[in-house]
């Protein structure tokens, strides 16, 4: 194997990922910024955010993976340069998206009266409640922005939803550090002042990009006088049809992870919060692959319709080579630095908290073992996910993901999560089983298509 054949292709991953990839380490650099500022407060206050941004988890995965059919939809229009269904796949995927929005703010609201019946700390939900309140709304307008912001990038305009990100999260740090603490003569507000933080930055994300979007010559015209109401049921149908499959497999596997949250929580705040920290972190170079994800589904899409399958693979398997060594280096940061991450997010001058803060903290290393051991599968599974969703094989993916993360994954964290086996440890061994799987199936599902594609056309892999 001539190893320069896919490394070649390195440049390009990158410069079609960069974007995407920063866009995406700028929503969750919001929870960064909360964890790490509500992490002084103390223990409880984190496994509070902790437990109420695990129904927020739900209903951002939903509007996330249901947002990503207007992408492949819009490059389809915009390769084609006919602007009359690009504008049509936004202002239905729009529609949708806005309705999306809605209903998952309601539905977190409604499952709100869960925490009081999941064996969690007293504590811990009495200060997630009024937390969760604020927040949930904001998944309203984060969902819509998945719909701008999904279109500005089947459009290739990957920039602009980057730069709304990072306007967002300037807005997220200066709210939370005068609101949580009380300073420059507003109130202190605590986990409440986090909670409006992430609502503001949310809503100032959404009115940037869509000024952004209007003020460019490519896209004025699509995002401009929109009639809203005025549906075409054939385009709706062709994202429901898309979009529902891409839904499900993301909610498939962040459900698990907002499981590994609520089995934290029965052993108690201190192991909760320590699950939050190793979440957050993983959750960062998550979206390193999420970006790479992206860069597949396009590029594996181009390929598909030139046709040139050998040429797709080629260029597939140098995204999952160049996710590979990413994640072997993410996987090195957190096992050398899993002792001083952490620290990052409690105070260990709080004499008040000093003991919880070092068991959150002795907790947190170990989680991050398990971390940095499922780096590489994390990584693959989600790539491999993007390319197949580039060859549009949904439904099957669907499946796979579903057994790898509730046949596999969560019996296993269940079972080795019990307080007299490994505790919070195990749970991240299940975590890691069913992101093994996943990778091992998506693998050979992809492996089997492509092959087949290609003797289909030639008579030979």
């Amino acid at each position: 194997m001539n190893l320069s054949n896919y490394t070649s292709e390195f440049k390009t991953n990158l410069k079609l990922s960069a974007p995407v990839i920063l866009g995406l380490l700028g929503h969750t650099f919001v929870g960064f910024v909360d964890n790490i500022m509500v992490g002084q407060l103390g223990p409880a206050h984190l496994a509070a955010v902790s437990l109420g941004n695990s129904f927020v988890f739900i209903g951002m995965s939903l509007g996330i993976g249901f947002s990503t059919a207007i992408t492949s939809l819009t490059a389809e229009a915009d390769t084609e340069n006919d602007a009359v269904k690009a504008k049509s796949v936004f202002k239905n995927g729009l529609f949708l998206c806005t309705v999306l929005g809605l209903l998952v703010f309601l539905g977190v609201l409604l499952a709100k009266p869960l925490m009081y019946s999941m064996d969690q700390p007293k504590e811990v939900v009495e200060l997630a409640i009024p937390y969760l309140n604020l927040v949930a709304f904001s998944l309203f307008p984060l969902v819509v922005f998945q719909g701008f912001k999904q279109f500005s990038d089947g459009l290739s305009m990957t920039r602009y939803p980057m730069y709304a990100t990072l306007i967002a999260n300037v807005v997220n740090v200066v709210l939370n550090y005068v609101l949580i603490f009380g300073k420059f003569g507003f109130p202190e507000l605590g986990i409440i002042g986090a909670a409006y933080g992430t609502l503001v930055s949310r809503f100032a994300m959404l009115f940037y990009l869509w000024w952004l979007l209007r003020g460019k010559e490519k896209s004025k015209a699509l995002v401009s006088n929109i009639k809203l109401f005025v549906l075409d049921s054939v385009v709706i149908k062709k994202i429901l049809s898309l979009g529902f499959p891409s839904a499900m497999q993301m909610l498939f596997e962040v459900a698990i992870f907002t499981a590994a949250i609520w089995l934290s929580g029965t052993l108690g705040k201190n192991a909760q919060a320590a699950n939050q920290i190793a979440l957050n972190l993983s959750s960062m170079t998550f979206m390193v692959a999420m970006g790479l994800g992206v860069t597949a589904t396009i590029r594996v899409g181009n390929q598909k319709g030139l046709r040139n399958f050998k040429e797709l693979r080629r260029v597939a398997f140098s995204i999952f080579f160049l996710v590979i060594l990413l994640d072997i280096f993410f996987a090195i940061v957190f096992l050398v630095f899993r002792e001083f991450l952490p620290t990052l997010y409690v105070d260990l001058n709080d004499t008040v908290n000093f003991v919880d803060n070092s068991e959150v903290i002795a907790i947190a290393t170990k989680l991050l073992l398990a971390a940095a051991i499922f780096q590489i599968s994390d990584g693959i599974q989600v790539v491999v996910l993007g390319a197949l969703r580039g060859l549009q094989d949904v439904k099957i993916p669907t499946i796979m993901t579903f057994i790898s993360y509730w046949i596999v994954g969560f019996p296993v964290s269940y079972y080795l999560g019990q307080s007299e086996r490994y505790g919070s440890f195990g749970i991240w061994l299940g975590l890691l089983a069913g992101l093994t799987s996943a990778a091992i199936l998506l693998s050979l599902r992809f492996n089997y298509l492509t092959n087949k594609l290609i003797i289909k056309k030639h008579g030979t892999t």
